[in-house]
């Protein structure tokens, strides 16, 4: 049984993953954290990691990077494994957590989907074979039209998994429009389209001489990110020092 501190147990993630885990045998929220120490929920709620009395395995953070500091401060103080769900870290942030998992076990991924991630291994594959052929490569990344940022971190994500299966990285693109010339070999063109109630759709374009081929995931609720977060808990739980992802748990299974 993996014991969980939902750390946002009122925010919308919060409550799917306590609903997830109200559901999973093998694990069980033992505690929550809100800024208010307030919920309807079965469990006790804390303002702050640092008050929480209960007995637990892993932390599963669905907030905001404002808190960041905070949390791996009070992570470090109990020595409690970290899933770290937020995006939008800045590089300086990211530092801190690196730092932080020299002392702590934390779980970062720009996308907490089992899919996203298992798409990632096989856009690796494709890119190996298809790059050194010639194929040019895009990324199409959709959301919903309150999401702030473009292109969306698991688009870079996206990009970042095509750099690693080449032998050397390729420009990015993310605007065509101040140039007027032909497309060049080198380069990985990403765009956005914000809209509507998307939840996300990333689709990765590999485009050759009379033949493509898409590779593309399709969310069609939150409630993915949410089992991935628990997924990740669990392959947390018990584990050393060190900084994991989504990439570690899956080869695991």
């Amino acid at each position: 049984m993996t014991k969980i501190i939902m750390r946002g147990c009122n925010g919308h993630m919060g409550r799917v993953i306590a609903d997830i885990v109200a559901a999973d045998k093998d694990a069980e929220i033992v505690a929550g954290i809100d800024l208010t120490g307030q919920s309807d929920r079965p469990f006790p709620v804390y303002e702050s990691l640092a008050e929480v009395k209960e007995q637990a395995d892993v932390v599963i953070d669905f907030t905001s990077p404002k808190l960041l500091t905070e949390l791996l401060a009070d992570a470090k103080a109990k020595n409690l494994p970290l899933v770290l769900c937020s995006t939008g870290y800045t590089a300086e942030q990211i530092e801190e957590i690196n730092a932080a998992s020299k002392d702590l076990a934390v779980f970062r991924s720009a996308n907490m989907s089992l899919g996203i991630n298992t798409l990632l291994k096989l856009v690796k594959a494709v890119t190996a074979v298809l790059a050194p052929e010639g194929f040019d490569i895009e990324i199409v990344e959709r959301h919903h039209r309150l999401k702030l940022d473009a292109p969306s971190g698991t688009a870079l994500a996206i990009a970042d998994a095509i750099d690693e299966a080449l032998p050397e990285p390729y420009e990015r693109v993310f605007d065509r429009s101040a140039r007027r010339e032909q497309r060049p070999n080198k380069e990985i063109g990403i765009s956005a389209v914000r809209g509507g109630t998307i939840v996300g759709e990333h689709e990765i374009i590999f485009a050759g001489t009379d033949e493509v081929i898409e590779i593309k995931h399709t969310a069609y609720s939150k409630a993915i990110f949410g089992k991935g977060a628990v997924a990740a808990a669990k392959f947390l739980a018990g584990k050393g020092p060190g900084l994991y992802n989504m990439q570690d748990a899956i080869d695991m299974e």
